[in-house]
């Protein structure tokens, strides 16, 4: 059985959740409770841990409990974190990242699946600052359940807004807790790169290319969909990893090389990374400004996709990119050969591409192109990953 973490915010609704708290006993699981400082003043600690025979928690500050940083294990010890009711200052707070108190710090520690159940007035829900916050708390993998529509506690108001049933809020955790079905990539283990390589000139400046990370997160997502382990090596950007997926953050070219044949041996590797082909002796301290150009010698990096590519223990497959702004077939024809991978997946960046949510790419293997239409990012990384799983299960 599971261990659930409730976490029950200020709420009239929150009276409901003793029921749900009953079910899930019921059915064997452990349900560790925390109570916002609003939600007592609607539950009792006494009478939610009468019905959860488990800690209830209200206090970041604990003593005892911080002693050995009480928060951050009772989130890692969750199977599912269940936030119901979750009022609209426990979404907006939640969206924020805030982690002011011990259910915000919980839900912001924990790797468990959240399901969130909202409850609140419907003009509250229908706010669009509300409806802000659940579409950002959504698509940072946010699970909701309800709001639904019926009678408030406030006399004459009916609308959408009303705590999901416990018929449903049990649906949605058993929907969670299933064990997820087995991808085309199961039990394969796949080493993605992504973003630029910072080379420092020095303490301020460096050289780089024009990577935001975007194809290679969206490639390493799709792996993970599919059921792979998933290392992701990542240079220096802005956008989150993908969930499911060990992240590794590396700066340079001879990080990025370290970072992946630590992480070896692999089923497959993309190398989808904008790796600083160049290299200098870096500065102690910043450069100034002299009235003559500081001579910078420049030293080649490694070729990550070529020592990847011709290790004793080479991954089955391995897909190198060919970032290219002319003969971009030529060229992807001649990096395939030269560094002895199996596929190059090669674009035109003088297109737009850096930054942007589209890509139109080509695959060239050794006995074919395929010319793929513009795609989001995110289409280009399940029609490679699907291609990958195919090819793996072949070999």
């Amino acid at each position: 059985m599971a261990r659930i973490l409730i976490v029950i915010s200020g709420g009239i609704a929150a009276y409901k959740v003793l029921d749900l708290i009953r079910r899930l006993r019921e059915r064997g699981h452990e349900t560790p409770v925390i109570l916002t400082e609003a939600a007592t003043r609607f539950v009792t600690p006494l009478a939610v841990g009468a019905l959860s025979n488990a800690p209830v928690l209200t206090d970041l500050f604990d003593l005892d409990r911080e002693r050995e940083i009480g928060h951050i294990r009772l989130a890692r010890a969750a199977d599912l974190v269940l936030v119901a009711p979750a009022s609209a200052d426990i979404l907006s707070r939640m969206a924020a990242g805030r982690a002011d108190d011990l259910a915000t710090a919980a839900l912001l520690a924990t790797g468990a699946p959240v399901l969130a159940a909202p409850a609140m007035n419907p003009f509250m829900w229908a706010h669009p600052a509300t409806r802000r916050n659940a579409a950002q708390l959504a698509a940072d993998g946010v699970h909701f359940v309800g709001p639904e529509a019926g009678e408030m506690a406030e006399r004459g108001e009916a609308g959408v807004g009303r705590l999901a049933s416990s018929e449903a809020l049990l649906a949605a955790v058993d929907t969670l807790l299933a064990p997820a079905a087995p991808g085309p990539l199961t039990g394969r283990h796949v080493i993605v790169t992504s973003g630029p390589t910072h080379e420092p000139i020095d303490p301020v400046r460096y050289i780089a290319n024009r990577s935001s990370g975007k194809q290679g997160h969206a490639i390493a997502a799709a792996l993970a969909a599919a059921g792979a382990r998933v290392t992701l090596v990542s240079g220096p950007v802005t956008i989150p990893p993908p969930k499911g997926v060990d992240l590794v953050a590396v700066e340079s070219a001879r990080d990025m090389l370290a970072a992946v044949t630590a992480a070896l041996p692999a089923d497959a590797a993309v190398m989808a990374a904008a790796v600083a082909d160049f290299r200098v002796d870096a500065a102690p301290q910043k450069m100034k400004k002299t009235g003559t150009a500081p001579v910078l010698t420049l030293t080649e990096n490694p070729d990550i996709l070529a020592t990847v590519a011709k290790r004793a223990e080479r991954p089955a497959l391995v897909v190198g990119f060919a970032a290219e702004t002319q003969n971009v077939i030529a060229y992807a024809r001649d990096k395939l050969a030269r560094k002895g991978c199996d596929w190059i997946v090669a674009n035109d960046v003088s297109e737009g591409v850096f930054g942007a949510g589209e890509n139109t790419v080509h695959l060239v293997t050794a006995d074919s192109v395929e010319d793929w239409p513009r795609l989001s990012k995110e289409e280009v990384g399940t029609r490679l990953v699907a291609r990958i799983a195919d090819a793996l299960k072949a070999r």
